[in-house]
């Protein structure tokens, strides 16, 4: 199973971009799915959840607000939308896919990870 994370790039602060994650095949059709990001010298954080069904999600403090996740599971993908871009927010954004039908911020619960796709915020 891969997992393919893409919209990355470069922006000034105060952008949008709304970030992609597709499987390669119909992995997410029941599992929750999640964002985590990993700042340069930083430990890998939770940023957002969402549960199979698209009815349940959770976000980090530090994006409340400003990012959203969504899903569309006919086209077995997963949007992180992040508007207010700041460069506290740059980072190498990976999505997950759970083992069960909701999202969490436990790192622990997702079985499969994307390679990630970088995100540079300027000031």
């Amino acid at each position: 199973v891969q997992l393919q994370a893409s919209g990355g790039g470069l922006v000034q602060a105060g952008a949008s971009l709304r970030l992609s994650c597709t499987a390669s095949r119909r992995t997410f059709s029941n599992n929750g799915v999640g964002w985590f990001r990993r700042a340069p010298g930083k430990e890998r954080e939770f940023v957002a959840a969402i549960s199979w069904k698209g009815d349940l999600t959770s976000y980090a403090d530090s994006v409340k607000g400003r990012f959203t996740i969504s899903r569309d599971n006919a086209k077995n993908t997963v949007y992180l939308q992040m508007n207010s871009l700041t460069p506290e927010d740059t980072a190498v954004y990976y999505c997950a896919s759970a083992r069960g039908s909701i999202g969490s911020s436990d790192s622990s619960f997702y079985n499969y990870w994307g390679q990630g796709t970088l995100v540079t915020v300027s000031s």
